[in-house]
Order: C-alpha cells, then sequence, then structure tokens
C-alpha cells in the first residue's frame, strides 16, 4: 500500500542507524526514587530485561516524534514525510508467541491495520478503501526481514534493539523509578559518550515484575523535549484470543492477494580463478547499505541511489550548505535528530550524527 512503501524509504536509514548504536558501560545503583522498589544494577536490570520472556500481551500504545525532519518546499505539511516519523499516534496491539502479532493504528478517522496468526497476514488502509494478502510459508523457510512488521510498535521489540548491540560507546545507568501504563518500572538510561551523535540520551521504562520494556525515550543532545517516545498507556500480559489475530475485510474492500516465497538454500558460489579479479556488481537502491564507524558515530552509505535533483526535493538540495573533498563534493540536509549527505555521485550518508561527522565518513563511502 502507498503508505507502507512511502515509510519504508526513511525507516530503512532511521532504524539501521538506531540498531548500530551500542551501549555499554554499568552504571551504579538508584536507590532514592519513586515507587519505591528493590534497588538493582544495571547489569542485574540488563540480564532480567535480556532473558525476560512473556507468552502474550495486548494494550494501547502511543508513540510521539519529532526528529527535525525538514520540511519540502512546495509540499504542504510535508506530506512526503512519513507520518511515523512526525506527529503523534494511538495504535492498539496484540502479540502473542511465537508469530502471531496485531496492530491497529488510528489517525485522523481512518484505520490501518496489520495482523498475521503467522499463517497469513493481512495489511488494510481504510482510507484507500484497499487491502492485502499475504500467504506466509512455513516459519523455517521463511525469508528474513517480513515485508509486514507490526513489532516495530512494539515498545519492548524497539528497547532491545538498542540493548542488542552493547558495546562500550555508551554510559548505562539505572536512573530511578517511575509510573507507566498503571505499572511499576526501573528506568534504564543510556548516555553516549561522544559529542559527535545528536542523541542525548535513550530511556528505557522496564517492567518491575516481567522485566518487559514498556516504553522508550530518545532525547536529542539539544532540546529538553523528546526527539521521540514509542510506549504503552495501557497493557495486559494475558495472551489474547486466537481470533484477534483474524482479518475480515469490510465489504466493498478491493484484495491483493499475494504469496511469500520460502527460503531456498542457496548453491555454493564458484570461485573465479586467482589470476581473474571479479568485477564489483552494479549496486541499486535495494542492495544492502554500508556501515561506517561504531556505535552512537555510525553513518550508514548508500550509492547509485537516484536522488531528485528538481520539484520539493530539488529546491531543499539547492538551499543546503555545500561541502567538498577529496572524495567530491555534495549537499549536507539538517535536522534536529536526521543528518543526511547527499553527493553529487549518487551517494547518500545518513545519521543520527553532526554534519562533520558525516563529511568524515565520506572518503569511506563505496563509489
Amino acid at each position: 500500500m502507498g503508505v507502507a512503501q512511502r515509510s519504508r524509504r526513511w525507516l530503512v536509514p532511521v532504524t539501521a542507524v538506531a540498531v548500530v548504536a551500542g551501549v555499554g558501560t554499568l552504571g551504579p545503583v538508584v536507590a532514592d526514587a519513586s515507587p519505591n522498589l528493590p534497588g538493582i544494577t544495571a547489569q542485574e536490570l540488563l540480564t532480567k530485561v535480556q532473558t525476560a520472556k512473556v507468552d502474550g500481551l495486548s494494550g494501547t500504545v502511543r508513540s510521539a516524534a519529532d526528529l527535525g525532519l525538514p520540511a519540502l518546499p512546495g509540499v504542504e505539511g510535508g506530506s512526503q514525510i512519513p507520518d511515523l516519523l512526525t506527529g503523534e499516534h494511538t495504535a492498539r496491539v496484540a502479540f502473542a508467541a511465537p508469530d502471531k502479532a496485531r496492530v491497529a493504528v488510528l489517525d485522523n478517522m481512518a484505520e490501518r491495520v496489520w495482523t498475521t496468526d503467522g499463517k497469513t497476514a493481512w495489511a488494510y488502509d481504510s482510507a484507500e478503501r484497499e487491502a492485502v494478502k499475504l500467504t506466509l510459508p512455513a516459519r523455517a523457510h521463511r525469508p528474513a526481514g517480513p515485508e509486514l512488521k507490526p513489532e516495530s510498535y512494539n515498545p519492548a521489540t524497539v528497547a532491545k534493539q538498542f540493548l542488542d548491540a552493547i558495546d562500550p560507546t555508551t554510559q548505562v545507568e539505572v536512573s530511578g523509578t517511575d509510573k507507566v501504563a498503571g505499572r511499576d518500572a526501573y528506568m534504564l538510561r543510556l548516555v553516549p559518550k561522544t559529542d559527535k551523535s545528536t542523541v542525548g540520551s535513550v530511556t528505557l521504562a522496564i517492567d518491575s515484575k516481567n522485566w518487559v520494556p514498556l516504553e522508550v525515550t530518545v532525547m536529542p543532545r539539544t532540546g529538553k523535549d523528546p526527539a521521540a517516545q514509542l510506549g504503552f498507556s495501557s497493557v495486559s500480559f494475558g495472551i489474547p484470543a486466537t481470533s484477534t489475530f483474524t482479518f475480515t475485510p469490510p465489504k466493498g474492500v478491493k484484495v491483493t492477494e499475494k504469496s511469500v516465497p520460502a527460503v531456498r538454500q542457496a548453491p555454493t558460489p564458484v570461485k573465479p580463478p586467482k589470476a581473474v579479479t571479479p568485477k564489483r556488481p552494479a549496486q541499486n537502491a535495494g542492495d544492502k547499505p554500508t556501515v561506517i564507524g561504531e556505535g552512537w558515530e555510525s553513518v550508514v552509505a548508500f550509492r547509485d541511489l537516484d536522488v531528485p535533483r528538481s520539484g520539493p526535493v530539488g529546491q531543499l538540495l539547492a538551499n543546503a550548505r555545500t561541502v567538498e573533498g577529496s572524495w567530491g563534493k555534495g549537499k549536507i540536509l539538517t535536522s534536529k535528530m536526521v543528518n543526511a549527505l547527499i553527493t553529487d555521485d549518487g551517494r547518500v550518508l545518513v545519521g543520527l550524527v553532526s554534519p562533520d561527522t558525516l563529511v568524515a565518513a565520506a572518503p569511506k563511502a563505496p563509489r
């Protein structure tokens, strides 16, 4: 559907940068917080979160984002920037192990639904009056990175993307306790040790009984308001009914049916003779990006992207700061959180880093 396609274009670089931003050095115990919970170290809390397991949960998730992405000239409301990265949104969610999920996003009197029972997945947009039905292969033969990712609306999943990338680039501390969705929670705070990142801190609210992250708050390096916040306003840890994950399209809705192909084992590649230097295959927008740097200073680089040089994007680039070096010449697009370098030869470098960090990474970006 149109909304999902537009979202993926921006979500790929932003999510990639977020996942590689690591956390590390463990901080002290905090005992003078409310509600009154037993003292716990950052190491103990991390261990409990990493080993936590719940068979199901459901609730209401609220998200708010202000990444400072620039509005495109001549485009009212910046409508070409996906709404998942701007404004406030409410979703009803349900998850059940191992592969059942449902997310219903409510925006502007319209509803978008993603749901799967493990065998079939549906994507429905009430505003477009369209639905896509996907027949999924057996779990063991399912491709990595499925087309539909309702888990993106699960605060626990988003939080673990940060926790799973632990390295020494961040101070980690238990910064207190709080009430989230009516539940007692420990606050685990991650602070980058570098001034090259646009991220000031990431705070995870961890349920004190189930050890599941309930909320994620990202603060920018400058400013007092969160750049992004995703969390439960209400939550239940019971297993949702099986019927929760089924979907029947309303009358008059156009349904498109597709099948997700099963993953087949790739044949063993044949190595070329040593005397022959194989040519580098051409890369396109669908190829995997290159990650330059580590931790919070990571930059995601794409090449051979067809960046428009006319229309609204062209106007934005025309007003952007020009930078150049031994790597070539390009334009810097800046915002509160996400910065990008678009080079004249079709490379794009994106990161939650300062503009100078992007320029420093440019010589390492593949051509």
